[in-house]
């Protein structure tokens, strides 16, 4: 990754700057335009990255856009968060002997563009006098929604958080996504016509079997739960780091940073949190990991932009105890591990070694690893795998009428927005289908 930006003027701000008109130009006249282009094929949404880009090298800024949204209402966002090293850009032709085309730049000058001159996607389809219900504003709730707008459908979406955008808004360190831009994208699938609701919680101030009544489908988009607990002695002294992501965000002149910063996990929300820590004025900071850097969860550039923010790493290492005196954290106490045979996820189980404890010191503690399953599951007395809402191919689950979508059905695989956008087009496509070939529910009524 490039070196960030105004590191002294806004340590968080937006990694990258957008392109120049020039040198998105010059940089669209780069790509070859491949027929059924890898590039396209390695993106989760199928965008037509080709066709885009010939059109930024045109200068029709505004069919470029047409051409993402076709394929990607959240094409802005994901410009920004997606793995594109992993995905597009890791496909790209070029990349073999030269560098790769920048894809992400190239989608974002395009829907930076579209948001300044208000390019956006239209509702040309007749009413069908269906009415959805979406719960969570999250990138997969929010495509899902525009999706069945385009089609015609009224869509209602409940968020329980007083702002849309879900982990766009509240989870992606700014330096990816600033809270801005998942905004912007929120009301520009409210002027498809869907109406979101903030600040409303699903069996708290409504329940799923109201809206039963009330809708013709409902889709859950909830996405994962909090942080979960380690088990371990004076936890209540460690950092959620979702929480410290979202303070960073919404919240950055209140939040406080130690000079001495350990995060624990190695997930791609655990760099965020160690990014953050260091940008912010931490002298030191480490992640710390119970297995090696060959299992870490985190993109592999992600793990090399973190060594280059100067962030150290401590593997073979897992948290015993908090160490607090005073009311005041100094340490962690960790244990050796060793590395045994493959569990569930296929990577090696690790082996706490008796005796080994050893402290590293520390003012402030961060834990970033993973997310709780949704317990929206078990209160509806749904079908789950691994934990997770189980979906068919069309993503209904277990009970009929209700769908799930994004991060709440992701048993296996990487989760990610990209493909939580992808679940929220297909599903729509479903919904729209399957009661197409049923009685609106006005007319039932």
């Amino acid at each position: 990754m490039e070196p960030a930006l105004n590191h002294n003027e806004n340590p968080l701000a937006e990694q990258l700057p957008p392109l120049s008109p020039n040198a998105a130009a010059v940089e669209a006249d780069r790509c070859l335009y491949c027929f059924d282009a890898p590039c396209t094929h390695a993106c989760p949404t199928h965008i037509d990255i080709p066709r885009f880009i010939q059109k930024i090298a045109s200068n029709n800024l505004r069919g470029s856009a047409q051409t993402i949204f076709a394929s990607n209402l959240l094409g802005a966002t994901c410009a920004r968060v997606c793995p594109v090293q992993e995905l597009c850009e890791g496909a790209c032709v070029l990349g073999a002997d030269h560098k790769p085309i920048a894809i992400g730049r190239l989608q974002r000058y395009a829907m930076d563009h579209a948001a300044a001159h208000g390019t956006h996607p239209q509702v040309n389809a007749k009413p069908t006098g269906r009415k959805i219900a979406v719960i969570g504003a999250g990138p997969a709730g929010l495509s899902c929604a525009g999706e069945l707008a385009r089609l015609g459908n009224a869509v209602t979406i409940f968020e329980k958080r007083t702002l849309p955008g879900g982990l766009s808004t509240y989870g992606i360190i700014a330096l990816r996504e600033p809270v801005e831009v998942a905004l912007a994208e929120a009301r520009m699938i409210e002027a498809l016509g869907v109406q979101i609701k903030t600040g409303v919680e699903i069996g708290k101030d409504i329940s799923v079997a109201d809206l039963q009544n009330q809708f013709e489908a409902v889709v859950l988009s909830v996405g994962l739960g909090h942080t979960p607990a380690l088990g371990i002695p004076r936890e209540d002294a460690i950092i959620d780091g979702l929480q410290f992501i979202e303070s960073s965000k919404t919240d950055p002149s209140n939040l406080t940073v130690g000079r001495n910063v350990l995060v624990i996990g190695a997930g791609n929300t655990a760099v965020d949190c160690a990014t953050i820590a260091r940008r912010l004025g931490a002298q030191q900071v480490t992640m710390v990991y119970r297995r090696t850097d060959r299992e870490m969860t985190c993109y592999v550039h992600e793990y090399e932009f973190a060594r280059n923010e100067g962030i150290e790493f401590r593997f073979l290492s897992q948290p015993s105890r908090v160490l607090v005196e005073n009311g005041a954290v100094v340490g962690l106490e960790c244990l050796r591990v060793e590395l045994g045979s493959p569990d569930a996820s296929g990577r090696p189980t690790p082996q706490p070694l008796k005796g080994s404890e050893f402290i590293l010191a520390a003012d402030q503690i961060v834990k970033a690893v993973g997310q709780v399953r949704p317990s929206l599951a078990s209160q509806l007395g749904l079908e789950t795998r691994n934990g997770f809402i189980a979906v068919d191919d069309n993503y209904k689950s277990s009970v009929p009428g209700i769908y799930a979508i994004g991060d709440c059905i992701r048993s296996h695989g990487a989760a990610s927005t990209v493909m939580g956008v992808q679940d929220g087009k297909l599903a729509a496509a479903s919904i729209h289908q399957h009661l197409a070939q049923r009685p609106a529910m006005a007319e039932v009524n």
